[in-house]
């Protein structure tokens, strides 16, 4: 089975995070009874210094480089990944895109309605590319700018929206669609170190949505348990 991550900042990392990626490497070691890969075109961490994905610096130096490759990019959102899954899933013969997407799209691109568009031109080329691909998609976890701006808090309110409409128009049997949850207990002032970017509790969250809907949807690994560690 091989997983590829798609996703902005909050799933790149920056020089020096664990990433959300590797909690869920971790997860999945731990609790699948096969074989699986972890596929996707890069690898690099962001770094802020050169402003560009430059680093290999993860926090986690028993990070595996095979399981670093992920389809993430720092200001990358929907509009830019659509064009990009198609031959990222091809090359890796990616099973599962686990997504993480939004939150730059509506901070910088595009409004709630354009950003809902994209995203199902992203499950249309991955599935040219790979018709039997399965999808989990988090919704956009509201940022510190959402606390102060109403019309941002709203975009980003209206497009959850339209993502759980546009999961439930496009899932098939064939190549199912299913939306994470929000973390119930996600708090901005905890689970991140600027108010939008994951800490490692953060990390920890995130993955653990990603894998309670594997799990529970498709009996793929077990209910997630943080491991021992930061």
């Amino acid at each position: 089975m091989r997983f590829m991550f798609v996703g902005d900042s909050m799933t790149i990392g920056r020089a020096g995070d664990y990433t959300w990626r590797y909690r869920m490497w971790q997860h999945l070691t731990a609790t699948l009874d096969g074989p699986f890969e972890i596929v996707g075109p890069r690898t690099a961490l962001y770094e802020t210094s050169t402003g560009a994905a430059t680093s290999h610096a993860y926090a986690a130096p028993g990070f595996p480089a095979d399981a670093r490759r992920h389809l993430a990019g720092w200001g990358e959102g929907w509009q830019h990944m659509a064009p990009l899954v198609g031959p990222a899933a091809e090359e890796g013969r990616a099973d599962v895109l686990l997504v993480s997407l939004g939150l730059i799209d509506l901070g910088f691109y595009t409004k709630a309605d354009q950003t809902a568009a994209n995203v199902r031109l992203f499950v249309d080329a991955a599935r040219r590319a790979r018709p039997g691909i399965r999808m989990v998609f988090l919704p956009v976890i509201p940022n510190v700018r959402a606390q102060d701006d109403p019309p941002f808090a709203a975009e980003v309110t209206r497009f959850n929206e339209l993502l759980a409409k546009a999961v439930a128009d496009l899932t098939t049997d064939a190549s199912p669609v299913l939306l994470a949850a929000r973390p119930d207990a996600y708090e901005i002032a905890h689970d991140t170190y600027d108010g939008t970017h994951p800490n490692a509790s953060g990390e920890h969250r995130l993955a653990g949505e990603f894998a309670a809907v594997l799990h529970q949807a498709w009996g793929i690994g077990a209910p997630y348990r943080p491991a021992d560690g930061p």
